[in-house]
């Protein structure tokens, strides 16, 4: 039921099951093909202990960079800003599964940015010898709309996923609630809990004697370094963006990956219009191959049809005589890629009429034959002559485990010659052929007979011996109103044609449209094949009035990223506006936004290094790392403007800013990357995580270099060495 919870239920059918079992017939056994009750519980401890450990890195990160007492107060601050986010989600009625405990997870580096900045502000003030109570509402004050604008900002970067029409964004959507909750929360307890707990525990740090250590100063001087030749520096970030975009256009596509579930499905076709029982027969004999096989604990098999929908990302199958489906469950997932390739060589080297595709299940939205050139048009014999090219073609690439079309083969039929004039002189029309030839061939039902609560049809039809041979369909009686008697079948037939006939015709929009379908193998990427096929088959000349379009895993990705893109240009003007609200300029608000695209040299070196596709996931992460980057950048332009209002020179302003905020932009990266950490052991978030750490990790770095250089580029800011010496003040270490 909508709203309802699947875990509950699972429990409640368990109980209900075992009441039945004293009820169950001798020599019957009932078990589950698939419990998503306990999938799910299974899914959600494992992410639970994630969580529990990228918080617990978070903590001991700050513990050991922070210090004990700022450490444990930012840690305070986050348990509490997370009990609080858990809190809110139940009154909201947002389930906990993998993409809401996900995006915690994603939040926990944005949680603590917020406490780090307060806290490490509070601590610089106190230590030089500022009153905790003067401290803390000073920096309160002066953070206050800063970090609401970074936080709007970051909240605007998952607008598009949350507001996608497409079933991805449902899919993904509380990824954006989360995000907006936890983020909103954090700046609450930012601006309350944080400064009470300074000033209750936090104490002066240490100063060294000399002012700033030794890393701080190595820091300034390669600043100063870096404004003096400005241009160079701009030209050698702008020559790794290009080599970053060149190496982007090398990673491989992918939508979503495959789930971790320990099933895997072996579907397996039959020509067209072949009988049931021959299907029933080869299915049997593949069941007891897979069952022979170590690691199958038990497979089920589906005549006919497929199973019927037991979780979201299955999609069933159209029924058909000719097509049986197996779902094989093992008992290590690591089993699955070699049982796979095994279920498909026995079925291609033992059944040579039968075509199979093994299927792994998804993460994500998807169904089978991710590759799918889509052929529409008026005439049927042009359109599979259209396909069949295609077919060959994927054939021909030796990446794809079959290649079919969704017509299917046609199929051999009897056709009667329906004489006009005769039947005008005896009053019979051809639905009344029709109806007399489906009764004497397959039956017609006549009635329902009823025993107890099942409904049994009544099907009236000829005898075996007559259905079964096609001489005698010549003698079918059928009513003529005329002559007001049954009469037979010649009467009106001249005569009956044997041809091959399309049993199935798909239309698309009211247009008739064959689709060419092919699945890679399991572990391959569709893009892949498609990157090998699609080129020869958009070469094929299509007649007038026949069209060519692509669906499959292409038209999926296509249309989320479509939506998302869609999605992006409102919050992107916003995030311009509150920009260009908290600064009042456009120079400060164009450099923080073209630091944005640094996130790309991190993105590709990250993505390349760990073999990992850009897909969805990995496209929400890069999404997400916008935010993070403005959120880090605004703290260092913020800094800046409050150096210049302390009277301090332009340059020394941005030096001062640069060297203050190192520590809080690092530790807020550093938290976030190394949070990110435990999504490596799932197979869903491992593209996220790698594009958010490998993006965020380049991007933190030549953000505290490119951001200070493009201010000083943008308000021509002279370097002077003395002056960048002079200006140096002491800051503050951990003791």
């Amino acid at each position: 039921m909508s709203g309802g919870n699947v875990v509950v239920m699972g429990e409640l059918v368990a109980a209900r099951l075992a009441e039945l079992a004293p009820m169950t017939p001798l020599g019957m056994d009932l078990d589950f093909i698939f419990f998503q009750g306990e999938v799910v519980t299974e899914a959600i401890d494992n992410f639970i202990v994630s969580l529990a450990q990228a918080v617990a890195i978070v903590i001991v990160v700050l513990l050991v960079f922070m210090g004990l007492r700022s450490g444990l107060i930012i840690g305070v601050v986050l348990l509490v800003t997370i009990l609080g986010t858990l809190i809110v989600m139940s009154a909201l009625g947002i389930t906990l599964q993998r993409i809401s405990l996900g995006a915690l997870i994603i939040a926990l580096g944005m949680l603590v940015d917020n406490a780090i900045v307060i806290t490490d502000g509070i601590l610089v003030r106190i230590s030089r010898g500022m009153d905790r109570i003067e401290a803390a509402g000073e920096i309160t004050r002066q953070t206050t709309m800063p970090l609401l604008g970074a936080t709007f900002i970051a909240v605007l970067a998952f607008v598009p996923i949350g507001f996608s029409p497409d079933n991805t964004g449902e899919y993904t959507r509380s990824l954006f609630l989360v995000m907006l909750i936890s983020l909103l929360f954090s700046w609450i307890t930012t601006l309350t809990l944080t400064p009470l707990l300074c000033h209750l525990y936090l104490k002066p740090e240490k100063v060294s004697a000399g002012g700033e250590n030794a890393f701080y100063r190595g820091y300034r001087t390669f600043l100063v370094a870096c404004i003096r030749f400005r241009y160079l520096t701009l030209g050698a970030t702008l020559g790794l963006l290009v080599l970053a975009i060149i190496g982007f256009g090398m990673l491989r596509d992918g939508f979503f990956p495959p789930s971790t579930q320990p099933q895997f499905m072996v579907n397996y076709w039959l020509p067209q219009g072949a009988d049931i029982h021959s299907t029933s027969e080869d299915m049997r004999e593949i069941e007891q191959f897979l069952l022979s096989r170590e690691g199958v604990t038990a497979v089920s098999s589906f005549v006919g049809s497929s199973a019927q929908r037991f979780q979201l990302t299955y999609s069933p199958q159209d029924p058909n005589r000719s097509y049986g489906q197996m779902i094989v469950e093992v008992d290590d997932r690591r089993r699955i890629d070699a049982l796979t390739m095994e279920a498909y060589d026995f079925i291609r080297d033992n059944f040579p009429n039968g075509q199979p595709v093994v299927n792994l299940f998804e993460l994500g939205p998807g169904g089978a034959f991710k590759v799918r050139a889509r052929f529409s048009g008026p005439d049927s014999a042009v359109l599979r002559d259209l396909a069949g090219q295609a077919v060959r073609i994927i054939q021909d690439s030796g990446l794809a485990q079959i290649a079919t079309t969704d017509w299917r083969q046609q199929v051999m039929v009897v056709a009667p010659q329906f004489s006009e004039a005769q039947a005008r002189r005896t009053g019979i029309d051809r639905p009344q052929l029709s109806r007399t030839l489906s009764r004497a061939s397959e039956g017609t039902r006549v009635g329902i007979y009823r025993e107890g609560d099942n409904l049994i049809p009544i099907v009236s039809r000829a005898p075996l011996e007559e259905r079964g041979d096609v001489e005698f369909l010549s003698d079918v009686q059928i009513w003529s109103p005329v002559a007001q008697q049954a009469i037979p079948l010649r009467q009106v037939v001249s005569g009956f044609e044997s041809r091959l006939d399309d049993a199935i015709i798909m239309r698309r929009d009211r247009v008739r449209t064959i689709e060419a379908m092919a699945d890679p193998f399991p572990g391959a990427l569709a893009s892949e094949l498609l990157e090998a096929v699609k080129p020869q088959i958009d070469a094929i000349e299509l007649p007038p009035e026949y069209t060519l379009s692509w669906g499959g895993e292409l038209e999926d990705s296509s249309r989320a990223q479509s939506y998302i893109a869609a999605g992006v240009a409102v919050p992107l003007l916003l995030m311009v506006l509150v920009l260009v609200m908290l600064f009042n300029n456009l120079r400060q608000p164009l450099a923080i936004m073209l630091t944005v695209p640094l996130a790309v040299i991190g993105v590709s070196v990250g993505l390349l290094l760990a073999n990992e596709p850009f897909g969805f996931m990995a496209l929400l992460g890069f999404l997400s790392l916008s935010g993070m980057l403005i959120k880090n950048a605004i703290v260092l332009i913020d800094e800046i403007n409050l150096e210049g209002s302390l009277g301090r020179t332009p340059l020394e302003a941005v030096l001062n800013a640069g060297v203050s905020r190192i520590r809080p932009v690092s530790m807020a990266a550093g938290t976030t990357v190394l949070g990110m950490l435990p999504l490596f052991a799932d197979p869903f978030f491992i593209g996220m995580a790698v594009t958010i750490i490998g993006g965020l990790s380049f991007a933190t770095v030549l953000t505290l270099i490119v951001v200070p250089v493009l201010h000083a580029t943008f308000y021509r800011i002279p370097t002077d060495a003395r002056e960048a010496s002079a200006g140096a003040r002491p800051v503050s270490s951990v003791a």
